[in-house]
């Protein structure tokens, strides 16, 4: 990679391995407010899916802004609204101004992933490369969040330490105030030197339509609802997942030294951290094979996975630690390929807004994975749960068999 790309991935590593810190230590949170505040899964699931459907919903429009203005401009906006939503919930004193927060928290999370992918995809040459090490800063964001949020919690009241971790957003953000970067150099090489952002971006309702109609006229579509799926699956998994593993019998809390530790947390923290290694590899791989049968291999794994989850529960732990490393593993395999699948079906001068539709599919449709899980564990049983699951998969693994039979755009 060249200073540019070097720079560029740099800044986008950092604010996202925020934006995931933030997103995955709110499942730590679960078990805690379902205690404090007395509520069933359920109703819990409810309050969690409104900012985690914001962090979808609001990428819609955050595409189009990714469009129209600098990049780097709107991910300081995002790493500020978080840090501040963050502080908020300090300060929450009951369950519905705790969905408050979070509301705040999904509107300003929903700002990175349209700008900071189509950054990646405009600004840098070698992209696969940049979306394998964006995609690590990602997952250590998303295992090193709940672990350090379950080392706060050991020294102190639940209220400080999210306000604790509301620190690091603000020297995110000062990092991202500073970083030199030219966030179209790739995109300018690619067309002889032309801007893609010389139209203007997308400046009216109309020109949202026509653009939208446009994308969702194509094989994008495909692709489209394969992220819904996607994110259904994800959200489904992680939201309830701490409260699945302290039920299994071999990872009930235990007390040592007179303080109670939950070994299923700290499973549930290293089945994130092997999703670092999923992240790499697939990032890898999308310059290395078809981004379709990527995509294909890998929800067919996440299909067996959830079958083989709960069984593996009964087995014993090594089956248990077996499970959730492949789980872990294949659940962030998938998405540097979804990511550059974008990239490959979309035209660079809708970039932004193609992005916006993928984190509307996985982060807002998806946020009813939360839901799902929810209504599963309340009305069924875990088991129950990983079976819908399984099916989710094996539709988002069909939607690319589609793709892998369909022509790729020029």
């Amino acid at each position: 990679m060249n200073r540019n790309d070097r720079s560029i991935v740099g800044l986008v590593m950092a604010a996202h391995a925020m934006v995931h810190t933030y997103e995955l230590s709110i499942p730590v949170l679960v078990p805690i407010w379902l205690e404090q505040f007395q509520v069933s899964p359920f109703v819990l699931s409810l309050v969690v899916s409104v900012g985690y459907g914001l962090f979808g919903l609001g990428s819609l429009p955050a595409g189009v802004l990714a469009d129209t203005y600098d990049a780097r401009t709107l991910i300081v906006g995002c790493l500020v609204g978080m840090g501040g939503s963050f502080l908020a919930l300090t300060v929450a004193p009951s369950l519905w101004l705790i969905g408050v927060a979070l509301l705040f928290w999904g509107v300003a999370a929903s700002v990175y992933h349209p700008s900071g992918l189509s950054l990646i995809s405009r600004g840098v040459e070698k992209r696969g490369t940049a979306f394998a090490y964006h995609g690590m800063a990602g997952n250590l964001g998303i295992a090193l969040g709940p672990f350090v949020t379950l080392l706060l919690l050991l020294a102190f009241d639940w209220r400080i330490a999210v306000g604790l971790l509301a620190l690091p957003a603000g020297a995110a953000a000062l990092y991202a105030t500073t970083v030199d970067i030219d966030e179209r150099a790739a995109a300018r090489a690619a067309d002889g030197g032309a801007d893609d952002r010389a139209t203007g971006g997308i400046t009216s309702l109309s020109g949202f339509l026509s653009t939208s109609r446009t994308l969702l006229a194509s094989t994008f579509a495909v692709v489209f609802v394969l992220v819904m799926f996607s994110g259904l699956y994800y959200r489904g998994t992680l939201t309830f997942l701490p409260e699945i593993l302290r039920d299994v019998p071999v990872l009930e809390p235990v007390t040592i030294g007179g303080r109670e530790y939950t070994p299923g947390d700290y499973v549930y923290v290293g089945l994130l951290m092997v999703g670092v290694f999923g992240q790499f590899v697939g990032g890898k791989l999308t310059d290395r094979m078809p981004v379709e049968y990527g995509l294909l291999a890998g929800f067919a794994s996440l299909t067996v996975v959830a079958l083989l989850f709960v069984p593996a529960t009964a087995v014993g732990l090594a089956a248990i630690l077996v499970v959730a490393a492949a789980l872990g593993f294949s659940l962030f395999f998938v998405q540097p390929f979804y990511q550059a699948t974008v990239a490959e079906y979309s035209p660079a001068e809708a970039r932004g807004l193609s992005y916006g539709f993928t984190y509307l599919g996985t982060f807002g449709v998806g946020a009813l994975g939360a839901v799902v899980a929810g209504a599963a564990l309340t009305f069924l049983d875990p088991t129950g749960l990983f079976v819908v699951l399984a099916g989710l998969a094996a539709v988002a693994a069909a939607l690319a068999g589609v793709l892998v039979r369909r022509e790729r755009p020029a």
